[in-house]
This record gives C-alpha cells, sequence and structure tokens, in this order.
C-alpha cells in the first residue's frame, strides 16, 4: 500500500575502499523534519541500547498473555535501479562482523538442526537463515537477523527472567507462531524465538502460514477494504505528480542512469537508495555522474509529506479499519480466551511486513507512530488484576513505547483511570462492534459490501 521500501542493512568489512560513510552520526532527533534522521530512524542500525517499556505495570497485576507482530529486519532490496551495480551487501552470517551479536554463532547452529520442527506448507522449503554472498532480492540480512536476536533478548528478560510468562517446560500448545511465505519473515521469527526462548526443542515449534500479507486469513473477500486502497493509490499518486521537486530530481536521476523517467520512477528508487544509505555504501556512479545524497533526500522528504497527508485524508484510514478487522478481530478472541482461563497461546508471534504493521497502527489510531522500520514490534500484553482477578486489562507498546492511551478506544480512560492499562472490553467493543461505526455498519461482512457514500 504505502510505497516506502524495504532496504537491507549491514556493514560487512568486505572491500572497505568502495565505501564511504554516507549516514551522519544523529544522537538527539532534530526538531524539524529531517528526512536523513527519518531514514536513519527507519534503518535501526543495532548499535544503541533501546530502553522499553514493555511488562510494566503495578505491583499486584499479573501477565497473563503476550502478543508481538513484528515486521522482518533489515533486507536487501526488492526493486533494482537499472544500469547501476546492485550494492555489494554480503548475506552470509559472520559473528565477527558488525553488526553482530553475542549469540549469533550459536543461532546459526541451531537453525542448522531444525529438520524436527512443523512447518505448514511451503514453509518447510525455505531456508531457515540467510546465506548468500550476494544477497538476494529481498533477502534478510545479517543487520536483519542481528535486530531480531536483539528483539527476542529484550522480550526474555521481561516477559521470561522477570514475568515468568512461560515456565522452563513450556509446551507447544503455549506457544502459537505465524509467518507470511516469504524466508525474510520466516527467518526474522526464527532470530527472535531463538533469543526469546534460547536452545529451544524443534520438536515444540509448529510455524503456520499466512498467505496474505493482512493477514486476513478465511475473511479476505472484502470488496469495500479494495475501493478504498484503489482511491488511497490514486492520492498517492497524485500528490506524487503535483511534486515538482520530485519530477526534476526523477528526470535528473535518470538522465544519470540513461533511462526514460518513468522507467526510473517505476523502478522505485527509494527502495534501493535505503540499502545504500543503511549500509553506508556510496549511492551508484555511471560515466554520466553519481546519484547524491540531495536526490535521496528529496525523495525520502516526499515520502514523508505522504504519510503526513495520509493521515488527513482518511482514506487509508478507511482502509486499514477494513483491512485489519480479521486480524485484531482473532487478538480479541485469544485474548478473551485466556482471560476466561484458558492456559494455551500465552505467546503469540505474527511475523510480517510493512503493509501488514502500517493498517493495525492507523485502524487502532496510533496516529503519531512512525512507519514501521525494519524489525519493528508491536505488543499487545493481556494483564489480570490481582485484587479483582475478573478483570483484565491490555497495554499496546510501539517499539517499546506505550501506545495505549494513543488509541481511539482508549485515549480518554487514563483520565479517569488510576491503572496505567485499558480494560480488555474496550478494546473488544472496540474491534466487535465500533470499528463499524464510520461505514454505518454493525458488521464487517455488511462494512466490506456496502457501497461507499
Amino acid at each position: 500500500v504505502h510505497l516506502i521500501p524495504v532496504n537491507p542493512a549491514r556493514e560487512d568489512g568486505l572491500n572497505p575502499k568502495s565505501r564511504k560513510r554516507i549516514m551522519p552520526d544523529l544522537l538527539t532527533e532534530p526538531p524539524a523534519i529531517d528526512p536523513v534522521y527519518e531514514a536513519h530512524v527507519y534503518c535501526n542500525i543495532p548499535n544503541i541500547v533501546e530502553r522499553s517499556m514493555e511488562g510494566h505495570a503495578p505491583h499486584y497485576f499479573k501477565l497473563v498473555s503476550v502478543q508481538v507482530l513484528i515486521r522482518h529486519g533489515d533486507r536487501y532490496p526488492l526493486y533494482a535501479i537499472p544500469k547501476t551495480k546492485r550494492p555489494d551487501i554480503d548475506c552470509m552470517l559472520v559473528p565477527s562482523r558488525k553488526p553482530s551479536h553475542p549469540q549469533l554463532e550459536a543461532f546459526i547452529k541451531h537453525m542448522s538442526k531444525g529438520t524436527a520442527a512443523q512447518m505448514d506448507g511451503s514453509l518447510s522449503s525455505l531456508p531457515r537463515y540467510p546465506s548468500h554472498s550476494l544477497c538476494e532480492m529481498g533477502e534478510l540480512t545479517q543487520t536483519g537477523v542481528v535486530q531480531h536476536l536483539r528483539n527476542g533478548q529484550l522480550l526474555r528478560e521481561i516477559y521470561i527472567n522477570k514475568h515468568k510468562l512461560l515456565p522452563s517446560d513450556w509446551t507447544a500448545k503455549q506457544l502459537y507462531l505465524e509467518t507470511t511465505g516469504k524466508s525474510r519473515t520466516l527467518q526474522s521469527a526464527l532470530a527472535l524465538l531463538y533469543t526469546f526462548l534460547p536452545d529451544f526443542d524443534w520438536k515444540k515449534i509448529n510455524m503456520r502460514h499466512q498467505w496474505s500479507t493482512i493477514f486476513c486469513s478465511g475473511s479476505c473477500d472484502c470488496p469495500m477494504r479494495n475501493h478504498y486502497l484503489e482511491e488511497e493509490q490514486r492520492r498517492q499518486y497524485t500528490l506524487k505528480v503535483k511534486n515538482n521537486d520530485l519530477e526534476k530530481i526523477y528526470v535528473d536521476m535518470a538522465k544519470i542512469v540513461g533511462i526514460p523517467t518513468r522507467q526510473l520512477r517505476a523502478s522505485n528508487p527509494i527502495d534501493s537508495l535505503l540499502c545504500y544509505f543503511c549500509h553506508n555504501v556510496t549511492f551508484p556512479c555511471t560515466k554520466t555522474g553519481c546519484i547524491s545524497m540531495e536526490h535521496f533526500k528529496v525523495i525520502k522528504r516526499h515520502q514523508l509529506e505522504d504519510e503526513r497527508e495520509r493521515q488527513e485524508k482518511k482514506l487509508y484510514f478507511l482502509y486499514a479499519l477494513l483491512a485489519t478487522h480479521p486480524f485484531l478481530n482473532q487478538t480479541v478472541n485469544r485474548l478473551q480466551r485466556i482471560a476466561e482461563g484458558k492456559k494455551e497461546e500465552v505467546f503469540v508471534l505474527y511475523s510480517a511486513h510493512d503493509v501488514t504493521l502500517s493498517p493495525v497502527l492507523s485502524a487502532l489510531g496510533i496516529t503519531e507512530a512512525r512507519f514501521p522500520r525494519f524489525a519493528a514490534r508491536l505488543v499487545f500484553e493481556l494483564w489480570q488484576d490481582g485484587k479483582r482477578p475478573k478483570e483484565h486489562f491490555i497495554r499496546i507498546l510501539y517499539n517499546g513505547a506505550d501506545v495505549t492511551f494513543q488509541t481511539s478506544f482508549c485515549k480518554d480512560h487514563y483520565k479517569h483511570s488510576s491503572k496505567p492499562m485499558c480494560p480488555l472490553e474496550k478494546f473488544a467493543n472496540f474491534v466487535k462492534r465500533d470499528m463499524f461505526l464510520i461505514f454505518n455498519s454493525t458488521s464487517y461482512y455488511d462494512a466490506c459490501h456496502r457501497r461507499a457514500l
């Protein structure tokens, strides 16, 4: 939907003479929107210790379930800029090369033993970790693996070590794992899982395959969702056509590369350029000239403007409500079952894409959230009130930040509550009923099949 590219990021020590530093060290967030800073955030290079708010609650609350939706880690581009050399990124895992992780070597060894795992359908034929000396299109990089090793380690420290969410003798029934059919999402899930449950027993792993990037499972028939998506794509196109600075940049880049402007535009150059940027590799050159940081800034700035307008125009929001209802409904149903005393599926991991996370954030009303960076994580925590055991609450966290009270269904609750979380019923009412009010409907089916006003 939203054409923010994916990028690979990794600093391999190969041929250092061909590499120039193109990414400044930015330690503090600048006050105005800065495309270079935003790109830096998007890369999510694993170099600083992350502070997170996961697992925070009053002492008398008990954590009973955690559901995690991740975007895959850093990847090689899905698009190539015609007539330029592809960025020279190595997708072999080399523990001695930065960025690395203390458990990277053990992860590689453990992945090689994974034949006992149950993998749905085509998942069993996918590699469990990246292993090409020149990355293939869309392949997870070492940076991407390390990002999720870090995610899993952070979640383990909070949910296993501190809150004892899973016992040491956990069973397959206590996990629910689901991924799309891309190697980068499967590998991201396995990397997170490895540091979350180190040296896990492969026989306890049952990885389900989700064919839809919006995780709509058996509820994907929704004509109005497609209608709003087409309207949103039309809005994107109109904004792009009106941007004279962007057009000049495309014309200039097309001359450098020696292809028609429309062909360059169709190759989605930002996807490729973000890879160069995230991996500190010099942008490509030809005999005619070089693609520069100025080209990159203009394209990235347009992306940020597009995101801002997307929030204002509401077309994407209408698409997002219909796109994410099946996923959110499944999430609420599981949380309600656990609140009623079921002990299964207390830890859930969905491994997905930017086009999965972005509409979920929008549908929940979390408008201040940045577009999903590499290895972004959205966490739903379910808590039981120790003083009133029948009462259950949720917290929602995005990349470690508590966004519970940014949601449309709970933004007013904190004003008259002493508890730093949201009643589960509010989330359930939103998903089962309130999501459809804007469509003048009372059900998902009706909202999907009612013509736009």
